[in-house]
């Protein structure tokens, strides 16, 4: 267990189980995926691959795999939110790695033989994989065969099964490391750059243009008089309708009664706060005080006048204008009631730079006495760096032997807190939980004024009269709304309250508005039916929502009267666009000077130089214009012509070709565009794959 345990202290987060799940390609082939079928959808499935039910028992089963191995490498029997949904993601993207991953790969005929995963764990090339693993780096932050030597021959010993337990985890993350990486492999010889298309974007981009243009901006208001048909919009959706592929989302309204505390509720705070005031003023022991009658602890930080004013004004004035044990009269803030007293001051930096040398403590002191030694060879003159490079624990090596750097109250190993009030070039020894240290105070900043304050503070919460009292309000409102959209407004107007709008929200939605842990409601969203009005929603037991759903929008492409509106606008600004162009057209006729062009047309002459048609980001130009500039001949007067932003007319004053852009800029920028080509194969391979996630239906 003792291999266990040096994981724990040297693991921060557990290896996601897809290390190439970016890494993907092909449609699937049918024959190679799960062999349980399910005809119908589940409302117990968490989704689905390749037409196959995902089932909440698989998912569950492999979230507690998955939690199990965070336990092991971090120690801790609980997961925060955070780890939490690590976990939740790493076990998914398991399902897809074996469900769509591995299958698709396989059926190039890519695999990994058994001598070859034996020589990637224990052979001459060592997987990636275990040479990044953390309980795997030695002392120097580089990859230690002999501690991976030392993990494999603990494994018969350990009666829990727990190592065991890790090393298949590995061994599957080397897998699917190994098949990626081959994948990739093939997938990169095979995107071949031709002869012609190296030639072409060298051309493309060695010729640059010097232009004049005058530029017409399209009007931001639609032609009111511009007219679209019924058989126009259905046309344009029938060409057009992949366009407008959208996830699924949920409008909602809701009425919100926060609870509050009560005029009683702040009295009885006051009172409470006004009982303890004499104690605070005299106790010996704030900390234990503190605990027991505040809801702010004490802290032994040292604050600048200008740290405690963005904490409070008053606090921070009445603090440097004290005497200590001085104690403020109680102020009011909002529902809060607030009183501090000043413990002590000190002049202090803010920040010094640290050295150190870590001693392990011993039963016999032994090392107590060598660091006493120590510091007396210090004293003399010795080399602080030499000494820790040959005694120090710390090995630090992204680091001088020795030196800790500059730390600050907030950024302090815990127990060095009288580094701040120490002497520089002085070495001291002091002993925390991580052994004995000999300190030295290299360098220190400008010393403050500061103070340290235990500050009184107690919030009025709201009594159990005074909670009932805003639930009878909600749940008069949502039995009067009887799950109906319409009684909703009404009510809503009547009683003068103001629905808040929330749109497309997204079923994975954790928060509403800046409302926190709002699952609830967008649960609600995706269980109901438009023109639905829920029942009380409780969150935090602070917030009482009412809420009604406006909209629903399933995941795909929409039917056409969800977007008719939508493409009509669209359509009447093309033929707005159009219908601006040729009245430009109409007043410019005839003319062939770009000066009398921009003075017909009551603007300026524009003037760029450098444009080049393949360099890609290095302008800031409207594309279509880029394009029409790289086809007009020279000195020749052309337009008007329509791009993405305006009506341009323009003149190619000179071209000049170059030899700046090389072959190798083609080829490097061949390989840009192939990666990022990479990046999109996921997505690509869920949708062939018809992925879907339904887990936000249970967490």
């Amino acid at each position: 267990m003792a291999v266990l345990e040096k994981i724990r202290v040297k693991m921060g987060l557990f290896i996601t189980v897809v290390i190439g799940l970016a890494l993907l390609s092909f449609i699937i082939d049918a024959d190679t995926l799960q062999t349980a079928v399910s005809m119908f959808s589940s409302k117990y499935d968490v989704g689905e691959a390749n037409g196959k039910a995902i089932s909440y028992q698989d998912f569950q089963k492999r979230v507690d795999y998955f939690t199990k191995i965070h336990q092991l490498m971090t120690g801790s029997a609980s997961l925060d939110e955070q780890s939490s949904e690590m976990v939740n993601q790493s076990a998914w993207q398991d399902i897809i790695s074996d469900k769509v991953l591995m299958p698709s790969i396989e059926s190039t005929g890519i695999s990994v033989g058994e001598e070859e995963l034996l020589d990637l764990t224990q052979g001459r090339f060592i997987s990636q994989v275990l040479t990044r693993e953390q309980a795997f780096i030695g002392e120097n932050g580089e990859f230690d065969r002999n501690l991976l030597v030392q993990f494999v021959r603990a494994i018969p010993q350990d009666p829990s099964g727990n190592l065991s337990m890790y090393w298949d985890y590995l061994e599957k993350n080397i897998v699917v490391d190994q098949m990626v990486g081959k994948y990739v492999t093939l997938l990169s010889k095979s995107n071949i750059q031709n002869l012609i298309q190296l030639r072409r974007s060298i051309e493309d981009n060695n010729i640059t243009s010097d232009v004049s243009f005058v530029v017409q901006p399209f009007g931001f208001a639609e032609d009111t008089t511009v007219v679209v048909s019924k058989q126009e919009i259905r046309d344009y959706y029938n060409r057009h309708k992949h366009n407008f592929e959208q996830p699924a989302g949920r409008d909602i309204e809701y009425v919100v009664f926060e609870v509050t505390p009560s005029l009683r509720d702040i009295q009885l705070a006051q009172n409470e706060m006004e009982s303890v005031m004499d104690e605070f003023a005299t106790t010996t022991n704030l900390r234990s005080f503190l605990a027991r009658n505040s809801d702010r602890q004490l802290d032994n930080f040292y604050y600048k006048q200008s740290d405690l004013e963005s904490y409070s004004d008053e606090i921070a004035n009445f603090v440097f204008t004290s005497t200590v044990g001085s104690v403020m009269p109680i102020i009011k803030d909002g529902n809060t009631f607030i009183s501090a007293r000043v413990n002590s001051f000190k002049d202090l930096p803010d920040s010094v730079f640290l050295q150190h040398i870590l001693l392990q403590s011993t039963a016999d002191n032994s090392n107590k006495k060598l660091a006493d030694s120590l510091v007396t060879v210090l004293d003399r003159g010795a080399n602080f760096n030499e000494l820790a490079a040959e005694y120090s624990l710390d090995r630090n090596p992204n680091s001088i032997p020795g030196d800790l750097g500059w730390m600050t109250q907030q950024n302090m190993v815990p127990g060095f807190d009288t580094c701040f009030v120490a002497r520089v070039g002085k070495p001291f020894v002091i002993e925390t939980n991580y052994g004995i240290h000999i300190i030295n105070v290299r360098e220190r900043t400008k010393l403050h004024r500061k103070a340290q304050v235990a500050i009184l503070e107690k919030s009025a919460i709201a009594g159990r009269e005074t909670f009932q009292g805003f639930y009878s309000q909600a749940n008069e409102f949502a039995t009067k709304v009887d799950g109906k959209l319409s009684n909703f407004n009404q009510l809503s107007m009547e009683m003068g309250l103001h629905p808040t709008p929330a749109y497309n929200l997204a079923q994975n939605a954790r928060s509403i508005a800046g409302y926190p842990n709002a699952r609830e409601i967008v649960r609600w969203a995706y269980d109901a039916n438009k023109g639905d009005a829920s029942q009380i929603i409780s969150l935090d037991n602070k917030y009482f929502f009412v809420v009604a759903l406006t909209g629903v929008r399933e995941a795909g492409i929409p039917k056409l009267e969800q977007i008719e509106s939508q493409i009509a606008s669209l359509l009447r600004r093309e033929k707005s666009n159009e219908k601006a162009l040729m009245q430009v057209k109409e007043r410019i006729s005839g003319i062939n000077d770009i000066e009398l062009v921009a003075e017909k047309l009551g603007t300026t002459v524009s003037k760029q130089s450098g444009i080049s048609f393949g360099a890609q980001g290095a302008q800031s130009f409207d594309p279509k214009f880029i394009g029409f500039v790289a086809g007009a001949p020279e000195g020749k007067l052309m337009g008007p012509v329509a791009g993405n932003v305006g009506i341009y007319i323009f003149n190619v004053n000179s071209r000049d070709i170059g030899a700046f852009f090389t072959e190798d800029d083609a080829i490097s920028r061949h390989n840009q565009v192939s990666g990022f080509q990479m990046q999109m194969i996921p997505t690509i391979l869920e949708k062939k794959a018809g992925v879907k996630d339904y887990r936000a239906r249970f967490f």
